[in-house]
């Protein structure tokens, strides 16, 4: 009897994401393939929306792969591959970049030789092949290992981990600009007849911000607490920053092609003084229970330029300094280090610090279809 497939896979945590990670040439040559065995390692599609007959467990943080192998490149160490994998449907979404989970990647290069720094403080460059750029990690090795176990928190995540400090260099997308439409904020028209004002920018991943007062909300609300008409006019802003940032032809396209990108968060303001200000976001349509790496990059370059939705949402822009702001499970602190030239605006390099560790190690069974 055939039992099916045996795939060598590393469960691992990075910042506040869990993901599989897999070698690339684990997988077999015709990708064709990985679509099939990625989904049904998962446990898509799940009509019932747990995963139950996979390792994801229902939550947009959780339902990840990564692919990573030596670079192809000359300026980087390792290549990486991200996939959002969709519960409820039999869908990989290829065209973004997870940044938490961009923290476990120098971790699972060093377990599986994929690179071979020195003792010390070793800076690993890798290659984000979904938005093309580059990611230069700083972790410390011992003994040919790299170090996860410390005393660094970071809020999300209930225990402590080694800082891996991670620097995106240039996080600018494929949008013919960071502002992809030329406007620091937009009067988006939406289907219902509405406007909404938001800042749509092209940082980490497409992105864009939205006041939470213009949706009814204060900003603190739990998922229960929003009704699905509210839900759904999100999504419509959503689609139709799709449109407006040239990354799909019509709103019917953007759902259909850009499920998961770009990002939308609304913002609130903070009574909090050691935070600028409050931010939501919406991951594969629901709320996220703290907030993604790459919508925190968007939001600190947004923040860094006057001018903006965000920039306003924290009573001026922040630049030159760290910013920290609040989402639910607390506060998140990066700096985005910004700069104009005849173009327009330039990130040069957004800095952050997670954690992350491996939690398990074995093979993933995946039954013959």
């Amino acid at each position: 009897m055939d039992n099916g497939y045996r795939l060598a896979a590393t469960l691992m945590r990075g910042g506040t994401s869990k993901g599989l990670f897999i070698r690339a040439d684990a997988l077999p040559e015709d990708t064709e393939l990985w679509q099939t065995l990625l989904l049904r390692a998962i446990g898509s599609p799940d009509p019932y929306g747990r995963q139950t007959d996979g390792l994801g467990n229902g939550t947009s943080r959780s339902t990840k792969v990564v692919i990573v192998s030596p670079s192809r490149r000359d300026d980087c160490d390792v290549d990486a591959l991200f996939g959002h994998v969709f519960t409820d449907e039999a869908r990989i979404d290829w065209s973004g970049n997870c940044g938490n989970l961009a923290a476990a990647v120098p971790l699972f290069a060093v377990m599986e030789k994929l690179a071979r720094p020195a003792d010390g403080v070793a800076t690993m460059a890798i290659w984000q092949a979904n938005v093309g750029k580059r990611i230069l990690a700083d972790l410390e090795i011992f003994e040919g290992q790299a170090v996860w176990q410390g005393d660094f928190r970071i809020d999300g995540v209930a225990f402590p981990g080694a800082p891996i400090r991670l620097r995106y260099l240039d996080p600018a997308g494929d949008c013919s600009e960071m502002f992809p439409t030329g406007c620091l904020v937009d009067k988006l028209k939406l289907p219902d007849g509405s406007q909404v004002d938001a800042t749509l920018i092209d940082a980490g991943n497409p992105t864009l911000f939205v006041r939470a007062r213009d949706f009814g909300l204060r900003g603190r609300e739990k998922a229960a607490d929003i009704d699905q008409a509210i839900m759904r006019r999100l999504e419509m802003a959503r689609a139709a920053a799709t449109v407006a940032m040239g990354l799909a032809e019509d709103i019917f396209a953007a759902g259909r092609e850009y499920p998961a990108t770009p990002k939308i968060s609304f913002l609130s303001t903070d009574d909090d003084p050691g935070s600028a200000l409050h931010a939501r976001a919406l991951s594969m349509g629901k709320l996220h229970p703290a907030y993604p790496g790459t919508d925190a990059i968007a939001l600190a370059c947004a923040c860094a330029a006057e001018g903006t939705l965000p920039a306003e949402m924290a009573g001026g822009a922040v630049r030159g300094m760290p910013l920290t702001f609040s989402h639910p499970s607390g506060r998140l602190t990066l700096e985005a280090v910004l700069g104009q030239d005849p173009l327009g605006w330039k990130v040069d390099e957004v800095v952050m610090t997670r954690t992350a560790r491996p939690l398990m190690r074995g093979e993933v069974f995946i039954p013959q279809e």
